[in-house]
Order: structure tokens, then C-alpha cells, then sequence
């Protein structure tokens, strides 16, 4: 194998949607995410404090619309706590919450559809490190 191609670090996850003013009011007010305001306004995005979540409507980059299925792990210090709070404001979940024995996760989907999950790992790593 080679040397790779330099990657630094993930800049974004593109979430598509089909309604922007929905997105945005999920994002912001329900997850409570905060909006990096120096982004353009035609692609708000949102920080999660180590990726940027990108809401962007497809069609303005000549793209269709797909769902993201496959769940962005959103890591948050109580998983039960955090649920409880997104389903008083109306957020409906899949399932219940599992153990994995290692962590908590809860899986949901943004209001297009796109997979999220909120997520703490409890168990230490192999080497006994923290997460």
C-alpha cells in the first residue's frame, strides 16, 4: 500500500433534505445543535464538536434526494435522558434502547428520514482507556 492521499480529517456529512426550514428547526431546536453561522446560508451547516453536519437540499447541486440510512452516531452523556427529552418534543424512535454491553444507543431518524442514533460507550477499551 501506498502513502494515502493526505486525508486530514472529515470536514462534513451531507444530510439531504426536502424541506430546509424543517431541517434547520430539527437540527437546531430539537437536537439543540449549534449552527456554524459562517456558513453559507444556501448550505447551513451544524457542529457536533468533532464533525459538521451539512444540510443541504440535493437538487441545488444536481443531485436526487436519497435518504442517509445508515445512522450517524450522535454521542451524548445519557442516552435515556437524551431520548426522553427528544420524545417530549415529538421525535419518534425505533425500537428500544439497546446494551450492547459496551454502550447505550437509541436510533431515530431526522425528519426526511435520515438515520441518527444517540450513542455513549461506557466500557472501557482494551487497554483500559476511557472513552
Amino acid at each position: 500500500m501506498g502513502d494515502g492521499v493526505g486525508v486530514e480529517r472529515t470536514d462534513f456529512v451531507p444530510l439531504a433534505t426536502r424541506d430546509k426550514n424543517r431541517a434547520l428547526e430539527f437540527y437546531g431546536e430539537k437536537l439543540g445543535l449549534k449552527r456554524n453561522e459562517r456558513a453559507h446560508q444556501d448550505w447551513p451547516e451544524f457542529e457536533t464538536g468533532n464533525v459538521t453536519l451539512a444540510i443541504m437540499v440535493p437538487e441545488q447541486a444536481g443531485m436526487e434526494f436519497h435518504v442517509h440510512r445508515n445512522p450517524i452516531a450522535l454521542r451524548v452523556p445519557d442516552v435515556a435522558e437524551a431520548r426522553s427529552k427528544l420524545e417530549q418534543a415529538g421525535v419518534e424512535f425505533r425500537g428500544e434502547t439497546l446494551d450492547t454491553g459496551v454502550c447505550h444507543m437509541a436510533f431515530f431518524s431526522d425528519p426526511d428520514g435520515n438515520a441518527l442514533m444517540l450513542h455513549r460507550r461506557y466500557a472501557p477499551y482494551s487497554d483500559g482507556s476511557k472513552p
